[in-house]
């Protein structure tokens, strides 16, 4: 077995029995919050490039993270939404075939199906509603561990509105 297959068997595996994922996310959340003052006194590009090393891998390796800058992993069943080919992060597209795969490649799950069966085995199940901003192309490759940490992470570059639920748009 190649290292790639291996690789995507850990990633699967822990993605849909994602227990321990949490877990981990919870612990490097709490840490954030305490390093917060830190890192906003060496800001932002200068904080991810002390980050960046240790952030990218693990999260590539569990995530196929794409350094988006904006992490909502802990609001989409722990999948990466920015690894969808059309990089939607509020919900399938309406292409998605009756199988589950995607439009644009029909060898690939879909990657929303995938988050929102394992969102629901999450502590996190009713954010399954939540809007998440449009991606802010300026935080690209930097550490959404520093952009947590920053409050960067949820805001549109020109808005100061907070996360809004489909609930609220729908009334």
């Amino acid at each position: 077995m190649s290292a790639w297959v291996s690789t995507m068997a850990l990633r699967r595996r822990l993605q849909d029995h994602p227990f321990l994922l949490v877990q981990a996310w919870r612990s490097t959340e709490s840490l954030l919050r305490l390093l917060t003052k830190p890192l906003a006194y060496l800001g932002l590009e200068r904080a991810s490039r002390w980050l960046n090393p240790i952030e990218r891998p693990i999260k590539h390796l569990l995530f196929d993270c794409q350094m988006c800058g904006q992490c909502v992993l802990h609001y989409t069943g722990m999948t990466c939404p920015m690894t969808c080919p059309k990089q939607l992060r509020n919900g399938p597209c309406g292409g998605v075939q009756m199988d589950g795969k995607c439009e644009t490649d029909p060898e690939m799950d879909c990657v929303w199906v995938k988050g929102l069966e394992r969102l629901e085995k999450t502590p996190y199940g009713p954010e399954n509603l939540r809007l998440n901003p449009p991606v802010d192309w300026q935080l690209e490759d930097q550490s959404s561990w520093v952009t947590l940490a920053l409050g960067r992470d949820q805001v549109a570059i020109g808005t100061e509105r907070q996360a809004r639920y489909a609930s609220e748009v729908m009334e």
